[in-house]
Protein backbone atom coordinates (compact mmCIF):
# COMPACT_ATOMS: atom_id res chain seq x y z
CA UNK A 1 0.00 0.00 0.00
CA UNK A 2 1.18 3.71 -1.04
CA UNK A 3 2.40 5.74 1.59
CA UNK A 4 0.91 9.55 2.34
CA UNK A 5 2.13 12.12 4.31
CA UNK A 6 0.92 13.00 8.18
CA UNK A 7 1.52 12.10 11.83
CA UNK A 8 2.67 9.62 15.11
CA UNK A 9 0.96 5.87 15.91
CA UNK A 10 -1.10 6.91 19.05
CA UNK A 11 -4.61 4.98 17.82
CA UNK A 12 -3.93 2.51 15.25
CA UNK A 13 -4.37 -0.32 17.77
CA UNK A 14 -7.65 1.13 19.21
CA UNK A 15 -9.17 2.08 15.67
CA UNK A 16 -8.24 -1.30 14.24
CA UNK A 17 -10.13 -2.60 17.43
CA UNK A 18 -13.09 -0.71 17.11
CA UNK A 19 -13.82 -0.34 13.78
CA UNK A 20 -12.46 -4.26 12.85
CA UNK A 21 -13.15 -6.44 16.47
CA UNK A 22 -9.16 -7.05 16.48
CA UNK A 23 -7.96 -8.28 19.33
CA UNK A 24 -5.26 -6.79 19.60
CA UNK A 25 -5.15 -5.60 23.12
CA UNK A 26 -1.78 -7.32 24.36
CA UNK A 27 -0.16 -4.37 21.79
CA UNK A 28 -1.67 -2.12 24.05
CA UNK A 29 0.65 -0.56 27.25
CA UNK A 30 -1.35 1.03 30.02
CA UNK A 31 -4.58 1.24 28.74
CA UNK A 32 -7.55 -1.78 28.65
CA UNK A 33 -8.74 -0.91 25.61
CA UNK A 34 -11.82 -3.25 25.75
CA UNK A 35 -13.14 -1.52 28.87
CA UNK A 36 -13.18 1.91 26.87
CA UNK A 37 -14.90 -0.18 23.84
CA UNK A 38 -17.59 -1.21 26.54
CA UNK A 39 -18.27 2.65 27.58
CA UNK A 40 -18.49 3.80 24.18
CA UNK A 41 -20.83 0.70 23.03
CA UNK A 42 -22.75 1.41 26.03
CA UNK A 43 -23.06 5.00 25.23
CA UNK A 44 -24.19 4.46 21.42
CA UNK A 45 -26.67 1.69 22.85
CA UNK A 46 -28.57 3.72 25.41
CA UNK A 47 -28.43 6.94 23.21
CA UNK A 48 -30.09 4.75 20.25
CA UNK A 49 -32.53 3.33 22.82
CA UNK A 50 -33.56 6.03 24.66
CA UNK A 51 -32.91 9.12 22.96
CA UNK A 52 -35.48 12.26 22.50
CA UNK A 53 -35.49 11.66 18.68
CA UNK A 54 -34.53 8.52 16.27
CA UNK A 55 -30.71 8.52 15.92
CA UNK A 56 -28.92 7.35 13.15
CA UNK A 57 -25.77 5.06 15.04
CA UNK A 58 -23.48 4.16 11.59
CA UNK A 59 -23.32 8.41 11.63
CA UNK A 60 -22.88 9.05 15.29
CA UNK A 61 -20.06 6.06 14.95
CA UNK A 62 -18.52 8.39 11.79
CA UNK A 63 -18.85 12.03 14.20
CA UNK A 64 -17.01 9.83 16.97
CA UNK A 65 -14.45 8.45 15.37
CA UNK A 66 -13.63 11.86 13.61
CA UNK A 67 -13.93 13.25 17.10
CA UNK A 68 -10.91 11.48 18.40
CA UNK A 69 -8.98 11.76 15.39
CA UNK A 70 -9.31 15.85 15.91
CA UNK A 71 -7.33 15.13 19.46
CA UNK A 72 -4.49 13.85 17.56
CA UNK A 73 -2.72 15.63 14.55
CA UNK A 74 -4.00 17.61 11.73
CA UNK A 75 -3.69 15.04 9.14
CA UNK A 76 -4.67 11.95 10.22
CA UNK A 77 -8.41 11.48 8.95
CA UNK A 78 -11.10 9.47 8.25
CA UNK A 79 -12.40 8.92 4.95
CA UNK A 80 -16.26 7.48 4.58
CA UNK A 81 -16.76 5.60 1.72
CA UNK A 82 -18.21 7.86 -0.75
CA UNK A 83 -15.03 9.73 -0.61
CA UNK A 84 -12.98 7.06 -1.23
CA UNK A 85 -14.12 7.10 -5.05
CA UNK A 86 -12.61 10.66 -5.45
CA UNK A 87 -9.43 10.20 -3.53
CA UNK A 88 -8.98 7.45 -6.54
CA UNK A 89 -10.35 9.78 -9.29
CA UNK A 90 -8.13 12.52 -7.65
CA UNK A 91 -4.73 10.68 -8.78
CA UNK A 92 -6.31 8.85 -12.10
CA UNK A 93 -8.16 10.07 -14.83
CA UNK A 94 -10.17 12.81 -15.73
CA UNK A 95 -13.21 14.80 -14.98
CA UNK A 96 -15.20 17.72 -15.39
CA UNK A 97 -15.61 20.29 -12.85
CA UNK A 98 -13.94 23.58 -11.19
CA UNK A 99 -10.80 21.87 -10.62
CA UNK A 100 -10.12 21.41 -7.19
CA UNK A 101 -9.47 18.44 -4.59
CA UNK A 102 -11.09 18.46 -1.45
CA UNK A 103 -11.96 17.57 1.90
CA UNK A 104 -15.22 18.01 4.51
CA UNK A 105 -13.36 19.40 7.42
CA UNK A 106 -16.00 20.09 10.61
CA UNK A 107 -18.73 20.43 8.10
CA UNK A 108 -16.99 22.72 5.84
CA UNK A 109 -15.80 22.10 2.54
CA UNK A 110 -11.87 22.52 2.31
CA UNK A 111 -9.86 22.70 -0.79
CA UNK A 112 -7.18 20.26 -0.37
CA UNK A 113 -5.42 21.71 -3.47
CA UNK A 114 -6.66 23.52 -6.59
CA UNK A 115 -5.43 21.15 -9.56
CA UNK A 116 -3.05 22.80 -12.02
CA UNK A 117 -4.26 24.36 -14.88
CA UNK A 118 -7.69 23.77 -13.72
CA UNK A 119 -10.41 27.30 -13.63
CA UNK A 120 -9.89 27.15 -9.89
CA UNK A 121 -6.47 27.20 -9.89
CA UNK A 122 -6.64 30.01 -12.35
CA UNK A 123 -9.21 32.57 -10.74
CA UNK A 124 -6.62 32.62 -7.52
CA UNK A 125 -8.38 29.81 -5.44
CA UNK A 126 -6.28 28.78 -3.11
CA UNK A 127 -5.24 25.12 -0.83
CA UNK A 128 -7.35 25.51 2.63
CA UNK A 129 -9.58 27.80 1.48
CA UNK A 130 -13.05 27.12 3.04
CA UNK A 131 -16.25 26.87 0.43
CA UNK A 132 -19.07 28.10 2.54
CA UNK A 133 -21.70 28.63 -0.55
CA UNK A 134 -22.25 26.68 -3.85
CA UNK A 135 -24.67 29.32 -6.20
CA UNK A 136 -25.74 31.36 -3.12
CA UNK A 137 -26.33 29.05 -0.59
CA UNK A 138 -24.90 27.90 2.50
CA UNK A 139 -22.53 24.61 1.40
CA UNK A 140 -22.19 24.07 5.36
CA UNK A 141 -23.11 20.37 6.31
CA UNK A 142 -22.79 19.20 3.05
CA UNK A 143 -22.10 15.58 2.56
CA UNK A 144 -20.00 14.63 -0.61
CA UNK A 145 -22.28 13.58 -2.95
CA UNK A 146 -24.12 17.44 -2.50
CA UNK A 147 -20.45 19.14 -2.54
CA UNK A 148 -19.91 16.56 -6.11
CA UNK A 149 -23.59 17.62 -7.31
CA UNK A 150 -23.12 21.21 -6.89
CA UNK A 151 -19.31 21.99 -8.29
CA UNK A 152 -18.51 18.99 -10.74
CA UNK A 153 -20.35 19.78 -13.65
CA UNK A 154 -20.22 20.06 -18.07
CA UNK A 155 -17.50 22.19 -19.10
CA UNK A 156 -18.85 25.66 -20.49
CA UNK A 157 -21.47 25.81 -17.19
CA UNK A 158 -20.84 28.24 -14.33
CA UNK A 159 -20.76 28.02 -10.61
CA UNK A 160 -20.49 30.51 -7.88
CA UNK A 161 -19.13 29.61 -4.71
CA UNK A 162 -18.19 31.60 -1.34
CA UNK A 163 -14.94 31.18 0.24
CA UNK A 164 -13.65 31.73 3.60
CA UNK A 165 -9.71 32.08 3.35
CA UNK A 166 -7.04 32.38 6.79
CA UNK A 167 -6.10 35.78 7.30
CA UNK A 168 -8.83 37.58 4.82
CA UNK A 169 -11.54 39.04 6.88
CA UNK A 170 -14.34 39.11 4.21
CA UNK A 171 -15.65 36.16 2.16
CA UNK A 172 -14.56 36.09 -1.41
CA UNK A 173 -16.86 35.46 -4.40
CA UNK A 174 -15.75 33.69 -7.42
CA UNK A 175 -17.76 32.65 -10.50
CA UNK A 176 -16.07 29.55 -12.12
CA UNK A 177 -16.45 28.28 -15.58
CA UNK A 178 -15.92 24.42 -15.32
CA UNK A 179 -14.03 22.91 -17.69
CA UNK A 180 -12.44 19.20 -18.25
CA UNK A 181 -9.65 18.38 -15.92
CA UNK A 182 -6.73 16.07 -16.63
CA UNK A 183 -4.99 14.70 -13.63
CA UNK A 184 -1.69 15.29 -14.60
CA UNK A 185 1.29 15.59 -12.06
CA UNK A 186 3.87 17.81 -14.77
CA UNK A 187 1.54 20.64 -15.50
CA UNK A 188 3.96 22.13 -17.98
CA UNK A 189 7.49 21.26 -19.48
CA UNK A 190 8.89 24.19 -21.37
CA UNK A 191 11.80 25.99 -22.08
CA UNK A 192 12.26 29.44 -20.66
CA UNK A 193 15.00 30.38 -23.07
CA UNK A 194 17.87 28.80 -25.21
CA UNK A 195 18.90 26.55 -22.36
CA UNK A 196 16.81 26.70 -19.14
CA UNK A 197 14.92 24.27 -19.11
CA UNK A 198 11.64 24.78 -16.79
CA UNK A 199 9.24 21.92 -14.88
CA UNK A 200 6.39 22.59 -13.02
CA UNK A 201 4.72 19.65 -10.56
CA UNK A 202 1.72 20.14 -9.19
CA UNK A 203 1.69 16.98 -6.87
CA UNK A 204 3.32 13.53 -6.47
CA UNK A 205 0.71 11.03 -8.46
CA UNK A 206 1.46 7.31 -9.61
CA UNK A 207 2.65 8.75 -13.13
CA UNK A 208 5.07 11.76 -11.48
CA UNK A 209 8.17 9.51 -12.19
CA UNK A 210 7.28 9.34 -15.98
CA UNK A 211 5.75 12.34 -16.76
CA UNK A 212 8.98 14.00 -14.93
CA UNK A 213 11.16 11.30 -17.12
CA UNK A 214 9.59 12.24 -20.18
CA UNK A 215 9.60 16.41 -19.43
CA UNK A 216 13.25 16.13 -18.50
CA UNK A 217 14.46 13.84 -22.00
CA UNK A 218 11.92 16.39 -24.22
CA UNK A 219 13.81 19.41 -23.22
CA UNK A 220 16.88 18.22 -23.68
CA UNK A 221 16.21 17.70 -27.13
CA UNK A 222 15.28 21.34 -26.84
CA UNK A 223 18.85 22.24 -25.62
CA UNK A 224 18.07 22.22 -22.35
CA UNK A 225 21.04 22.69 -20.04
CA UNK A 226 19.58 23.84 -16.73
CA UNK A 227 16.84 23.49 -15.13
CA UNK A 228 14.36 24.91 -12.89
CA UNK A 229 11.76 22.75 -11.00
CA UNK A 230 8.84 24.28 -9.97
CA UNK A 231 6.77 22.67 -6.99
CA UNK A 232 5.41 25.70 -5.44
CA UNK A 233 2.13 24.80 -4.01
CA UNK A 234 2.70 21.03 -4.59
CA UNK A 235 1.07 19.53 -1.37
CA UNK A 236 2.96 16.41 -2.24
CA UNK A 237 1.48 12.97 -2.62
CA UNK A 238 3.39 9.61 -2.87
CA UNK A 239 6.61 8.71 -1.13
CA UNK A 240 7.82 6.72 -3.68
CA UNK A 241 7.47 8.96 -6.24
CA UNK A 242 9.51 11.97 -4.24
CA UNK A 243 12.37 9.83 -3.92
CA UNK A 244 12.43 8.19 -7.13
CA UNK A 245 12.57 11.94 -8.46
CA UNK A 246 15.69 12.43 -6.27
CA UNK A 247 17.10 9.67 -7.59
CA UNK A 248 16.81 11.61 -11.61
CA UNK A 249 19.55 14.08 -9.68
CA UNK A 250 21.19 12.51 -7.05
CA UNK A 251 24.60 11.15 -7.87
CA UNK A 252 26.24 8.04 -5.52
CA UNK A 253 29.09 9.75 -3.28
CA UNK A 254 32.97 9.46 -3.79
CA UNK A 255 32.77 6.22 -2.38
CA UNK A 256 30.63 4.81 -4.90
CA UNK A 257 27.28 4.58 -2.06
CA UNK A 258 24.01 5.63 -2.39
CA UNK A 259 22.88 9.17 -1.36
CA UNK A 260 19.99 9.01 1.21
CA UNK A 261 16.76 10.97 0.56
CA UNK A 262 14.71 10.92 3.19
CA UNK A 263 13.99 8.61 6.49
CA UNK A 264 11.50 8.05 8.96
CA UNK A 265 11.10 7.78 12.71
CA UNK A 266 8.09 5.93 14.54
CA UNK A 267 7.11 5.19 18.00
CA UNK A 268 6.92 1.00 16.99
CA UNK A 269 10.64 0.01 15.19
CA UNK A 270 8.80 -1.85 12.51
CA UNK A 271 7.81 2.07 11.08
CA UNK A 272 11.56 3.41 10.72
CA UNK A 273 12.92 3.49 7.29
CA UNK A 274 15.38 4.63 5.04
CA UNK A 275 15.09 5.30 1.50
CA UNK A 276 18.09 5.96 -1.15
CA UNK A 277 18.75 7.07 -4.46
CA UNK A 278 20.62 4.49 -6.27
CA UNK A 279 20.54 5.30 -9.76
CA UNK A 280 24.56 5.87 -11.15
CA UNK A 281 25.41 7.65 -14.10
CA UNK A 282 22.18 9.50 -15.01
CA UNK A 283 22.22 12.06 -17.62
CA UNK A 284 20.19 14.40 -15.19
CA UNK A 285 22.76 13.94 -11.87
CA UNK A 286 24.80 16.75 -13.00
CA UNK A 287 22.66 19.34 -14.32
CA UNK A 288 22.69 22.49 -12.54
CA UNK A 289 19.25 22.63 -10.84
CA UNK A 290 17.53 25.07 -9.12
CA UNK A 291 13.76 24.05 -7.13
CA UNK A 292 11.07 26.86 -6.71
CA UNK A 293 9.08 26.57 -3.04
CA UNK A 294 6.30 28.35 -1.63
CA UNK A 295 4.66 28.03 1.62
CA UNK A 296 2.04 25.98 -0.05
CA UNK A 297 4.90 23.41 -0.63
CA UNK A 298 4.45 20.15 1.16
CA UNK A 299 5.33 16.52 2.11
CA UNK A 300 6.55 15.15 -1.04
CA UNK A 301 7.99 18.54 -2.34
CA UNK A 302 9.85 18.92 1.47
CA UNK A 303 11.50 15.66 0.80
CA UNK A 304 12.74 16.06 -2.63
CA UNK A 305 13.82 19.97 -1.99
CA UNK A 306 15.06 19.02 1.32
CA UNK A 307 17.47 16.59 -0.15
CA UNK A 308 19.21 18.34 -2.80
CA UNK A 309 19.48 21.46 -0.32
CA UNK A 310 21.45 18.80 2.51
CA UNK A 311 23.31 17.30 -0.60
CA UNK A 312 24.08 20.99 -1.71
CA UNK A 313 22.83 19.45 -5.03
CA UNK A 314 20.94 22.95 -6.45
CA UNK A 315 19.91 26.10 -4.87
CA UNK A 316 15.83 26.10 -3.22
CA UNK A 317 14.36 29.94 -4.15
CA UNK A 318 11.34 31.17 -2.75
CA UNK A 319 9.75 30.76 0.26
CA UNK A 320 9.52 28.27 3.34
CA UNK A 321 7.68 25.65 2.68
CA UNK A 322 4.58 24.57 4.57
CA UNK A 323 5.74 22.05 7.06
CA UNK A 324 4.31 18.49 6.48
CA UNK A 325 6.53 15.63 7.43
CA UNK A 326 4.31 13.23 9.05
CA UNK A 327 3.80 10.30 7.16
CA UNK A 328 -0.02 8.62 7.10
CA UNK A 329 -0.46 5.19 6.27
CA UNK A 330 -4.14 4.19 4.81
CA UNK A 331 -6.14 1.76 6.45
CA UNK A 332 -8.99 -0.01 4.29
CA UNK A 333 -11.92 -0.82 7.13
CA UNK A 334 -14.77 -3.30 6.44
CA UNK A 335 -17.56 -1.03 4.85
CA UNK A 336 -15.71 0.80 2.31
CA UNK A 337 -14.39 3.60 4.35
CA UNK A 338 -10.78 3.72 5.35
CA UNK A 339 -8.81 5.74 8.09
CA UNK A 340 -5.63 7.45 6.99
CA UNK A 341 -3.37 7.26 10.48
CA UNK A 342 -0.21 9.37 11.22
CA UNK A 343 2.30 6.54 11.90
CA UNK A 344 5.53 8.11 11.77
CA UNK A 345 8.08 11.55 11.08
CA UNK A 346 10.06 12.35 7.78
CA UNK A 347 13.55 13.60 8.54
CA UNK A 348 16.08 15.14 5.98
CA UNK A 349 18.97 13.34 5.34
CA UNK A 350 20.92 15.95 7.54
CA UNK A 351 18.37 14.84 10.39
CA UNK A 352 16.03 17.94 9.77
CA UNK A 353 12.25 17.15 11.21
CA UNK A 354 10.10 18.71 8.30
CA UNK A 355 6.70 18.84 10.27
CA UNK A 356 6.58 22.25 11.56
CA UNK A 357 4.47 22.47 15.34
CA UNK A 358 1.20 21.63 15.24
CA UNK A 359 0.34 22.65 18.81
CA UNK A 360 -1.93 25.30 18.01
CA UNK A 361 -4.28 23.55 16.06
CA UNK A 362 -6.70 26.63 15.06
CA UNK A 363 -3.81 28.48 13.74
CA UNK A 364 -1.75 25.69 12.00
CA UNK A 365 -2.67 26.49 8.43
CA UNK A 366 -2.58 29.99 8.76
CA UNK A 367 0.95 30.35 10.22
CA UNK A 368 2.34 28.90 7.28
CA UNK A 369 1.01 31.52 4.85
CA UNK A 370 1.16 34.53 7.41
CA UNK A 371 5.06 34.05 8.39
CA UNK A 372 7.37 36.96 8.00
CA UNK A 373 10.10 36.22 5.94
CA UNK A 374 13.41 38.94 4.78
CA UNK A 375 13.85 38.62 1.25
CA UNK A 376 17.80 37.59 0.36
CA UNK A 377 20.37 35.27 -0.05
CA UNK A 378 20.34 33.04 2.55
CA UNK A 379 23.08 30.58 1.58
CA UNK A 380 24.80 30.35 4.77
CA UNK A 381 21.16 30.78 6.81
CA UNK A 382 22.34 33.38 9.06
CA UNK A 383 19.48 33.64 11.87
CA UNK A 384 17.84 36.68 12.43
CA UNK A 385 16.86 37.27 16.15
CA UNK A 386 13.71 35.48 15.21
CA UNK A 387 15.44 32.48 14.48
CA UNK A 388 17.45 32.29 17.59
CA UNK A 389 15.62 29.04 19.32
CA UNK A 390 15.35 27.06 15.49
CA UNK A 391 18.18 24.13 15.30
CA UNK A 392 20.94 24.09 12.94
CA UNK A 393 22.21 21.27 10.79
CA UNK A 394 24.76 21.16 7.62
CA UNK A 395 24.70 20.37 4.53
CA UNK A 396 26.99 17.80 3.03
CA UNK A 397 29.77 20.38 2.36
CA UNK A 398 29.12 22.20 5.61
CA UNK A 399 26.54 24.93 5.18
CA UNK A 400 24.52 26.04 8.04
CA UNK A 401 20.58 24.93 7.49
CA UNK A 402 17.54 25.86 10.27
CA UNK A 403 15.51 23.32 11.08
CA UNK A 404 12.34 23.77 13.13
CA UNK A 405 10.00 22.60 10.29
CA UNK A 406 9.76 22.92 6.56
CA UNK A 407 12.33 23.90 4.13
CA UNK A 408 14.41 27.33 3.98
CA UNK A 409 15.56 28.54 0.92
CA UNK A 410 18.40 29.45 -0.21
CA UNK A 411 17.61 32.68 -1.81
CA UNK A 412 14.29 34.07 0.06
CA UNK A 413 11.86 35.65 -2.67
CA UNK A 414 8.85 36.43 -2.27
CA UNK A 415 5.54 36.37 -5.18
CA UNK A 416 4.46 39.32 -6.47
CA UNK A 417 1.41 41.04 -4.64
CA UNK A 418 -1.07 42.50 -6.94
CA UNK A 419 -3.67 44.93 -6.08
CA UNK A 420 -7.51 44.97 -4.36
CA UNK A 421 -8.61 45.82 -7.83
CA UNK A 422 -7.07 42.89 -9.88
CA UNK A 423 -8.02 40.77 -7.20
CA UNK A 424 -11.44 41.93 -7.74
CA UNK A 425 -10.96 41.19 -11.70
CA UNK A 426 -9.61 37.52 -11.18
CA UNK A 427 -12.69 36.79 -8.61
CA UNK A 428 -15.51 37.83 -11.29
CA UNK A 429 -13.49 35.67 -13.98
CA UNK A 430 -13.31 39.11 -16.08
CA UNK A 431 -10.43 37.66 -17.68
CA UNK A 432 -11.86 34.42 -18.74
CA UNK A 433 -14.74 35.87 -20.07
CA UNK A 434 -13.99 39.23 -22.01
CA UNK A 435 -11.54 36.88 -23.86
CA UNK A 436 -13.96 34.54 -24.48
CA UNK A 437 -15.73 36.91 -26.40
CA UNK A 438 -12.97 38.45 -28.11
CA UNK A 439 -11.77 35.01 -29.61
CA UNK A 440 -15.19 34.88 -30.64
CA UNK A 441 -14.55 37.69 -32.76
CA UNK A 442 -11.15 37.87 -33.59
CA UNK A 443 -9.74 33.77 -32.61
CA UNK A 444 -9.61 32.57 -36.54
CA UNK A 445 -7.75 35.76 -37.39
CA UNK A 446 -4.94 34.92 -34.65
CA UNK A 447 -4.90 31.13 -35.32
CA UNK A 448 -4.22 32.20 -39.35
CA UNK A 449 -1.79 34.90 -37.80
CA UNK A 450 0.26 32.69 -35.86
CA UNK A 451 -0.63 28.83 -36.68
CA UNK A 452 1.07 26.84 -34.05
CA UNK A 453 3.85 29.38 -33.58
CA UNK A 454 3.76 29.73 -29.78
CA UNK A 455 7.35 31.70 -29.61
CA UNK A 456 5.92 34.05 -32.58
CA UNK A 457 2.73 34.73 -30.82
CA UNK A 458 4.94 36.10 -27.38
CA UNK A 459 7.43 37.88 -29.20
CA UNK A 460 4.67 39.87 -31.76
CA UNK A 461 1.33 39.70 -29.73
CA UNK A 462 0.96 42.60 -27.72
CA UNK A 463 -2.26 44.00 -25.87
CA UNK A 464 -2.60 47.22 -26.89
CA UNK A 465 -4.54 50.09 -25.62
CA UNK A 466 -7.52 49.84 -27.94
CA UNK A 467 -7.71 46.27 -26.95
CA UNK A 468 -7.29 46.96 -23.04
CA UNK A 469 -9.98 50.06 -23.39
CA UNK A 470 -12.38 47.21 -24.81
CA UNK A 471 -11.67 45.35 -21.32
CA UNK A 472 -11.84 48.12 -19.46
CA UNK A 473 -15.08 49.02 -20.41
CA UNK A 474 -16.42 45.30 -20.34
CA UNK A 475 -15.33 45.19 -16.58
CA UNK A 476 -17.34 48.32 -16.24
CA UNK A 477 -20.06 47.30 -17.74
CA UNK A 478 -20.01 44.38 -15.53
CA UNK A 479 -19.82 46.56 -12.22
CA UNK A 480 -16.43 46.14 -11.10
CA UNK A 481 -14.85 49.27 -10.10
CA UNK A 482 -11.86 50.66 -11.54
CA UNK A 483 -9.09 51.55 -9.14
CA UNK A 484 -6.63 54.11 -10.89
CA UNK A 485 -3.76 53.92 -9.02
CA UNK A 486 -4.12 49.83 -8.52
CA UNK A 487 -4.35 49.59 -12.39
CA UNK A 488 -1.57 51.63 -12.81
CA UNK A 489 0.76 49.55 -10.27
CA UNK A 490 -1.00 46.34 -12.33
CA UNK A 491 -0.81 46.72 -15.70
CA UNK A 492 1.72 44.93 -16.61
CA UNK A 493 0.40 42.18 -14.73
CA UNK A 494 -3.44 42.70 -16.43
CA UNK A 495 -1.76 42.80 -19.97
CA UNK A 496 0.12 39.49 -19.03
CA UNK A 497 -3.39 37.54 -17.68
CA UNK A 498 -4.98 38.59 -21.01
CA UNK A 499 -2.23 37.43 -23.60
CA UNK A 500 -2.13 34.35 -21.22
CA UNK A 501 -6.05 33.53 -21.56
CA UNK A 502 -5.68 33.93 -25.16
CA UNK A 503 -2.50 31.67 -25.43
CA UNK A 504 -4.14 28.83 -23.07
CA UNK A 505 -6.72 28.83 -25.38
CA UNK A 506 -4.28 27.70 -28.18
CA UNK A 507 -1.77 26.13 -26.46
CA UNK A 508 -3.09 24.91 -23.75
CA UNK A 509 -1.03 24.97 -20.21
CA UNK A 510 2.55 25.76 -22.57
CA UNK A 511 1.07 29.22 -23.58
CA UNK A 512 -0.50 29.91 -20.46
CA UNK A 513 3.24 29.39 -18.34
CA UNK A 514 4.90 30.54 -21.09
CA UNK A 515 3.57 34.11 -20.84
CA UNK A 516 2.95 34.46 -17.16
CA UNK A 517 6.34 33.01 -16.48
CA UNK A 518 7.68 36.37 -18.29
CA UNK A 519 6.50 38.41 -15.13
CA UNK A 520 7.23 35.82 -12.56
CA UNK A 521 9.69 37.47 -10.16
CA UNK A 522 10.54 33.78 -8.66
CA UNK A 523 11.34 32.02 -12.01
CA UNK A 524 13.06 35.74 -13.21
CA UNK A 525 15.40 35.49 -9.55
CA UNK A 526 16.23 31.83 -10.11
CA UNK A 527 17.44 32.49 -13.54
CA UNK A 528 19.82 34.79 -12.22
CA UNK A 529 21.57 32.42 -9.65
CA UNK A 530 22.63 29.81 -11.87
CA UNK A 531 26.31 30.56 -11.72
CA UNK A 532 26.06 29.68 -8.02
CA UNK A 533 23.72 26.28 -8.79
CA UNK A 534 26.46 25.66 -11.49
CA UNK A 535 29.25 25.70 -8.62
CA UNK A 536 27.16 23.71 -6.34
CA UNK A 537 26.73 20.82 -9.22
CA UNK A 538 30.52 21.00 -9.79
CA UNK A 539 30.87 19.95 -5.85
CA UNK A 540 28.81 16.92 -6.01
Amino acid sequence: MKKRFSIPLIVVVFLAAFIGGTQVNHLVSGDNIYEQLSKFKDVLSLTEKYYVEDVDTKNLTEHAITGFLNELDPHSVYIKPQQMQRVTEDFQGRFEGIGVEFSIVNDTITVVQPIGGGPSASLGIMSNDKIVKIDGKSSVGFSTEQVMKGLKGPKGTKVSVSIVRAGVKELLEFEIVRDVIPLYSVDVSTMLNDKVGYVNVTRFAETTHREMVAALQKLKLQGMKQLVLDLRSNPGGYLDQAVKMSDLFLEADANGNPRKVVYTVSRKSEFNEEYFAYTNNNEFEKMPLIILLSNGSASASEIVSGAMQDWDRGLIVGETSFGKGLVQKQFPLSDGSALRLTISRYYTPSGRLIQRSYENKDKYQEEAFTREEQEGENLEHKESVADTARPKFKTSKGRVILGGGGITPDFIVKPGNITKYSVQLNRRNMFYEFITGYLTRTGDQLKNTYKSDLVSFNKNFVIDSTLMNEFLAFTKEKKVEFIADDYKKDKEYIEARLKAYIARNFWNNEGWYSVLLGIDSQVKKAITLFPEAEKFARLN
